[in-house]
């Protein structure tokens, strides 16, 4: 998933988030869109591409977020978890998906 809100007053423990799929949405949907990851995920979450589900936002609580495990550091023995940060343009993609889900697309020419 990715994170898509900033932080706000009054909301420090939630986030808005967009979901991931390896799954392609249907032909010509423009509340979903392609993104590239900045690398390769590890099993199992293997691909750089992935698909942005705008369509099902939702807001959660950080606490309730776990970023995945992708096993240990061989010297600390420390867990290892994979956090990932998507440029700007993959990031206008999502926004611009939102605005469609939203019912918004009119303020696309705004981001």
């Amino acid at each position: 998933m990715v994170v898509v809100s900033p932080r706000l007053p009054y909301r420090d423990g939630l986030c808005t988030v967009v979901p991931l799929s390896q799954t392609p949405p249907r032909s010509g949907v423009r509340y979903q869109c392609k993104i590239e990851l900045p690398y390769e995920a590890p099993k199992p979450y293997e691909g750089s591409f992935k698909f942005a589900k705008a369509d099902m936002l939702a807001t959660v609580a950080f606490r309730r977020l776990s970023m995945p495990y992708t096993g240990r550091d061989p010297v600390s023995g420390k867990r290892r978890y994979l956090k990932m940060v998507v440029d700007s343009m993959e990031l206008r993609k999502i926004r611009i998906s939102l605005l469609h889900a939203l019912g918004l697309d009119h303020l696309t020419g705004y981001l």
